[in-house]
């Protein structure tokens, strides 16, 4: 069975009560349960964790090594900040989806730019919760195989 590792970045502790016309009323919790009840229609296992401290994040990135198959990452603000979270999936060989609740390119400049995604299999932004259920179903079509991707 593939297994799969959700990780949370900073704030994402206050979903559903921090800025809700920017992240929606869904707290992290929520993610969960949706997140499980799909792992469970696609047949993966999965770890759902979140941290506001980088090196935690970066701690738990080495550690999917020979525990998971995939990583989903939502690394918060750490996305526009973090060369060491970006050096961390760099270096482990697992393909990463990077995922944020809002369209980061639609927001302020300096989240127009992300540390993560050249080093991410694919991003998915501006869907809400959603973001996170298309990004399992991605990763679960990458893992499985899959070739039809996008050039």
């Amino acid at each position: 069975m593939k297994s799969l590792a959700i990780l949370n970045g900073p704030n994402l502790n206050l979903l559903g009560r921090r800025q809700p016309e920017i992240y929606g009323r869904t707290t992290l919790n929520d993610i969960e349960v949706m997140c499980r009840t799909h792992a469970e229609r696609l047949g993966v296992e999965l770890a759902f964790s979140q941290s506001n401290h980088e090196g935690e994040l970066v701690e738990a990135i080495h550690a999917a090594v020979g525990t998971h198959d995939g990583l989903i990452l939502n690394a918060g603000a750490y996305t526009h900040t973090s060369v060491a979270l970006r050096d961390a999936i760099a270096s482990v060989g697992l393909p990463v989806v990077e995922v944020h609740l809002s369209n980061i390119h639609a927001r302020e400049a300096f989240r127009h730019h992300s540390h993560i995604a050249p080093v991410a299999l694919g991003q998915i932004c501006g869907f809400g919760a959603t973001g996170y259920v298309l990004a399992m179903d991605a990763l679960a079509s990458h893992l499985s195989g899959a070739t039809d991707a996008a050039t």
